[in-house]
């Protein structure tokens, strides 16, 4: 006998609390026995899915979830649960198809969004990247900067990792610094960055340069970030702490950022900080953003050198950046920036930088 449709709520309901609180036979009990009545119900192919998704039963959770879009084919829920579940599985290719599914009927679904950068981030086997900064002043320098950068990541069970070469000129010297970057996950809601880089050019690169992040992808579209960057020039090493927060809203992410420096002689702390937004016109590859800080960032390749400096001078940042994806393998990158620094004690110039990047991957 069919069961009425206020008590398949009633069952569904207990089945989530059962399965929160982690009584997972008393959740597949009651679950189950609306499921096995009526396949049709869309909450039961929920529930149920994510039961055996949590579980660790993929194929099971993945067979539940192409029951439910044989009757709902267009659930922004059912499409997310299966695109969670292959990636879960490792198999990128239909997951990022379903994820696509969810943002062709729903561009503003910002879970989705999430996933895809994830998915992209995970799926990729190989890249490699160029890119190329100049970077002019008006005042504070002559002549200009070019920096240029060639790297390699590679795809493993761990996560990504790059070999990078940077070559830069600055005040008419050369320079060459050796980088190697890790992107290791932890779990489906953590993951972390690991960075470092080494040069012998003392004044065009840091001699040592390092970091490290924890990430967190958390509920309601939200991400986090606690890290810190370790710089080294010819004297003491500089310790740099930050946190960040991003929230994914419809087709939007918005974040802000904040660095902390405490000085090596005083109990003073320098402060930078930054706000950005990007909005997702396509796929995790296809955005427009910009963004506007206070103070310099050691995530700023062009601008990390000034930081030697020990004095604490005030500076204001605008920037611009695009991205695109080309023929499938390719991803084209554009930015530009303003920077308006007090290079002496009350006396400001300005800086600019435009900058272009071009990604492969196989």
């Amino acid at each position: 006998m069919t069961i009425s449709p206020g008590y398949e709520d009633v069952r569904i309901f207990l089945g989530r609390i059962y399965t929160w609180t982690h009584h997972y036979d008393s959740a597949r009990i009651c679950i189950e026995q609306v499921w096995t009545s009526n396949p049709r119900n869309e909450d039961a192919a929920i529930a149920y899915s994510d039961l055996e998704y949590w579980n660790d039963h993929y194929d099971d959770a993945l067979k539940i979830c192409n029951a439910g879009l044989l009757a709902h084919p267009a659930s922004e829920e059912l499409l997310l649960r299966k695109a969670k579940i292959l990636t879960a599985m490792k198999r990128f290719a239909p997951a990022d198809s379903a994820v696509r599914q969810v943002l062709h009927i729903n561009k503003d679904n910002t879970a989705a969004r999430s996933l895809d950068n994830r998915i992209k981030e995970l799926s990729v086997k190989n890249k490699v990247n160029v890119s190329y900064d100049l970077v002019t002043f008006d005042r504070q320098f002559k002549d200009p900067w070019h920096l240029l950068s060639l790297d390699y990541g590679r795809g493993t069970k761990l996560g990504t990792v790059t070999g990078r070469f940077n070559y830069a000129n600055r005040f008419r010297e050369n320079g060459l610094q050796f980088e190697l970057e890790a992107y290791p996950h932890i779990s489906e809601m953590f993951y972390s960055y690991a960075e470092v880089a080494y040069s012998s050019n003392d004044g065009v690169f840091p001699k040592w340069r390092g970091g490290f992040s924890l990430y967190a992808n958390l509920p309601a579209g939200f991400e986090g970030e606690l890290g810190f960057r370790y710089l080294e020039f010819s004297g003491d090493p500089t310790w740099i702490y930050t946190a960040y927060m991003g929230k994914y809203y419809k087709s939007w992410l918005w974040g802000g950022r904040i660095y902390l420096t405490p000085d090596t002689y005083s109990k003073a702390v320098a402060v930078s900080y930054s706000v950005s937004a990007r909005y997702y016109y396509g796929s995790a590859d296809d955005l427009i953003g910009a963004s506007a800080g206070y103070g310099l960032s050691p995530d700023d390749r062009y601008n990390v050198i000034q930081l030697g400096e020990r004095a604490k001078l005030t500076s204001y940042n605008l920037g611009i950046f695009f991205k695109r994806k080309l023929w499938h393998r390719n991803v084209l990158s554009a930015s530009a920036n303003w920077l308006n620094q007090e290079y002496l004690s009350h006396i400001n110039g300005n800086q600019f930088q435009a900058g272009l990047a071009w990604q492969f991957r196989f």
